[in-house]
This record gives C-alpha cells, structure tokens and sequence, in this order.
C-alpha cells in the first residue's frame, strides 16, 4: 500500500457512517482494502488513535469522544 493511498486515509478517520436505523457501520473505504491493506490500516488506526489520547486533555481518542457524544444525546 502506498502512504498516501486514499482508501487509507479516508478509513482511518474515527468517522463511521451508519446505517438508516442509525448503527454504526464499517467506513466504505475498508471493503477496497486487500488483507495487508486492512493490516495497514490497523497500524495507522492504532497509531493515530495514540496521538489523539496524547492531545486530548481527557486522554481520549476520537473514536471515544464519538461514543460519548453520540451517548450522551
């Protein structure tokens, strides 16, 4: 996979569109992905969600900011 490939960097995003009941589903950009594409991208997820707890003053991720946000409405 090249690093600037745009599937990956569209599916690292916390952003997970959802369904019309509103469950979360997988980003569109992961289904393109081959199987070392997919591992790939669960390095630069991990990686990434690691930065963001750094930044965060809470120490959370995006993905757990999304959760709480979406449980809190």
């Amino acid at each position: 996979m090249n690093a600037e490939d745009p599937l990956l960097e569209a599916a690292v995003t916390a952003h997970r569109p959802l369904s019309s009941r509103g469950e979360v589903r997988f980003h569109p950009a992961f289904f393109d992905l081959d199987a070392a594409g997919r591992e790939e991208l669960f390095a630069r997820t991990w990686q990434q969600r690691q930065m963001e707890q750094a930044l965060d003053p809470r120490g959370l991720s995006s993905t757990a900011n999304a959760v709480l946000a979406r449980l809190r409405r």
